[in-house]
């Protein structure tokens, strides 16, 4: 079986979304809170090799807009990018979904039905 784990914050609705469709389809998953239990470099920075950190940082989010201009501007590399996500972990899209050697950012139901 393979272990899929499911990383976001609780009270989101694309996470009860996302942990909702797993139940419908009697999929066990592990959930991850990072909000309560933080996220590390190192896994920031693996995300970041497979799918781009440009995907990784939502720059449509609540958390984004309320950074000055001045912080927004400072985001021009991965490196960046990463230490402002580990600060800020709701910047980071959700969910991030881990199978295996794949990473999903963002909710799609197509991309399991091909697995």
């Amino acid at each position: 079986m393979n272990t899929i784990t499911v990383y976001g914050i609780p009270n989101c609705d694309i996470i009860k979304k996302t942990l909702d469709w797993y139940k419908s389809k009697n999929i066990q998953v592990d959930f991850y809170d990072y909000k309560k239990m933080g996220i590390k470099k190192d896994k920031l920075a693996q995300w970041c090799k497979t799918v781009g950190w440009e995907l990784l940082l939502n720059k449509k989010s609540t958390t984004w807009r309320s950074l000055s201009l001045e912080q927004q501007e400072k985001i021009t590399s991965e490196k960046a990018a990463i230490q402002l996500m580990t600060e800020y972990t709701s910047i980071i899209k959700r969910p991030v979904i881990e199978m295996n050697d794949k990473i999903l950012v963002g909710f799609n139901d197509t991309f399991f039905t091909k697995q």
